[in-house]
């Protein structure tokens, strides 16, 4: 299939030559070319929306100032609320029915990375909050998507007497990997028909099938030891850090005769107080990948083993407690092949001089060499029949695993960018951002409407699930009953900071967008 070129065709005018092509069912072109303009008619809502959620720069589990802001806006537009979804007080669900007919929850994350603050409209590593956390990724923009989506949809069921319930819901604390199995496992999704998800990127597509994306599962071990005076009576103490080196030295050995296809790594959250005192207290904390239920499983018991040992050894105890899983991704085919034809009907974002030129100097102040921003759609991603070699995570794989999902990604971002680090945090409140969710928008918004109208996807998605998906592998949540989300991570930095990041909140009433109430002047990129 032809790729469509930013500015080819106008959204409307493509939706009218989709219609026209011999395909599958789908959502009539009127409903589909009133939800674009839907979306088009609040192009400032999602530039205030991605605005602000980067100006709140919170990261997992402390979510709460967008949570606020984002309830508020959905329920004066209809939407039920209901807070602390899976016991995290963070996390909430919206909810919106036209009576009873297909269900379709829709998601984005909305977490940001500690230590990551940055200065929007500026290639110059300069932080708003000195130590503070920020959008290093760009999770700021996914539910501007989300939102301008959904309230179009809605207008659009509302006026033809579409069926159904839409639940919007936010992806919370994913840069830890550590709520939507919880929320899998207490029943969120129960009874929903589909999941659409959505992702900042550099590009507009998606993909299906099993990919080179990892599963996790997240677990800290504490050991117990007995303090004593280190130089005046060491024999009576018992060193809890010295297990901690003894199962991280050991676990280092072992990598050697692990799956090639595993990824390991920790940190030490605790290596005792002070160096006259053997620690009695220590702890340290991996993420263990693969990419399967079985890997998973199989580093997760080589560890505990380990660790066991490590306390064995060193005359202490050993505790442990699951922080969070990810379930390996599956995305699902029918549903991504829906999505991928609204993809080549809506096109990329038409980028202006000044977009190109923003892109192209943030780049050249960081030392990478120029890659301009994209102007083509992606292909849709297929499984390669490559040999797994690892990768990241998302915990939106126990969502796939629950109910047929895909992801949708949207061009908000500058290539080049490092994730992970200020430099992706760069371009996330300027025009490329919003002009890059205005697009994954419409795309969102017109492939609700084909699931909401076309009961035959809906039921090739399920089959596709249940004969192919789960033919494969079956689903496997190291999580017990027991376990609960970790929400005391990041209380201590939020708490403190809290007070200096609020002074950098956006406000929507004065500005016209958050560059100018930085006064920062676009496309100049400090470089």
């Amino acid at each position: 299939m032809r790729k469509l070129a930013g500015g080819a065709l106008t959204s409307l005018a493509a939706v009218a030559m989709l219609a026209a092509a011999p395909a599958r069912a789908e959502a009539p072109a009127a409903y589909k070319e009133a939800a674009v303009k839907g979306v088009e008619a609040r192009t400032k809502l999602v530039q205030e929306i991605v605005d602000s959620i980067f100006s709140f720069e919170e990261p997992g589990f402390q979510e709460f100032k967008t949570q606020e802001y984002l309830t508020s806006m959905l329920e004066e537009n209809g939407f039920t609320i209901e807070t602390g979804t899976a016991g995290i007080p963070s996390a909430f669900t919206a909810t919106w029915s036209n009576g009873e007919g297909p269900k379709i929850a829709l998601g984005a994350d909305v977490d940001g990375l500690p230590g990551l603050s940055q200065k929007p409209g500026t290639g110059k590593i300069e932080p708003l909050v000195q130590g503070g956390p920020g959008h290093g990724e760009g999770h700021n923009a996914g539910m501007a998507v989300i939102v301008a989506a959904a309230l179009a949809v809605k207008d659009v069921m509302e006026a033809n007497d579409i069926k159904g319930t839409l639940m919007i819901w936010p992806g919370i604390a994913e840069e830890l990997l550590a709520t939507k199995a919880f929320m899998v496992r207490d029943g969120v999704f129960d009874g929903y028909d589909a999941c659409i998800f959505t992702h900042v990127a550099t590009d507009l597509t998606t993909n299906w099938g099993p990919n080179n994306s990892n599963g996790l599962v997240s677990v800290e071990y504490s050991f117990h030891g007995k303090t004593s005076h280190a130089a005046g009576a060491p024999w009576d103490g018992r060193s809890a850090l010295d297990a901690v080196e003894w199962m991280d030295t050991a676990w280092n050995f072992r990598r050697e005769h692990l799956p090639i296809s595993h990824r390991s790594h920790y940190v030490i959250t605790n290596g005792g107080g002070q160096p006259n005192i053997v620690p009695g207290e220590a702890s340290v904390w991996y993420y263990f990948r693969d990419h399967d239920f079985a890997g998973i499983r199989y580093l997760y018991d080589t560890a505990n083993t380990i660790a066991k040992a490590a306390a064995s050894a060193t005359g202490t105890t050993m505790t442990q407690r699951t922080l969070a899983y990810a379930a390996p991704q599956w995305p699902n085919k029918p549903l991504a092949e829906a999505a991928y034809k609204n993809i080549q009907a809506v096109g990329m974002p038409k980028w202006s001089e000044a977009d190109k030129t923003f892109a192209r100097e943030i780049q050249e102040a960081n030392g990478f060499d120029p890659k301009p921003l994209a102007t083509e759609v992606g292909e849709l991603g297929v499984p390669k029949g490559l040999p797994p070699m690892g990768g990241p995570s998302n915990d939106l794989g126990d969502v796939m695993w629950t109910l047929p999902t895909i992801t949708v990604r949207y061009p908000s971002n500058v290539p080049n960018m490092t994730i992970h680090n200020v430099l992706a945090a760069m371009a996330m409140a300027t025009p490329i951002a919003h002009k890059g969710a205005v697009a994954g928008a419409k795309v969102i918004a017109m492939t609700t409407l084909d699931l909401l109208t076309t009961p035959e996807i809906l039921a090739e998605a399920k089959k596709y699930q249940q004969e192919v998906q789960f033919a494969d592998q079956t689903y496997d949540p190291i999580l017990t009953a027991d376990d609960k989300p970790a929400i005391h991570m990041n209380e201590e930095t939020v708490s403190r900071l809290r007070p200096e990041m609020e002074k950098f909140y956006y406000d929507p009433s004065k500005y016209d967008s958050y560059l100018d109430q930085l006064g920062v002047k676009y496309p100049d990129a400090g470089s």
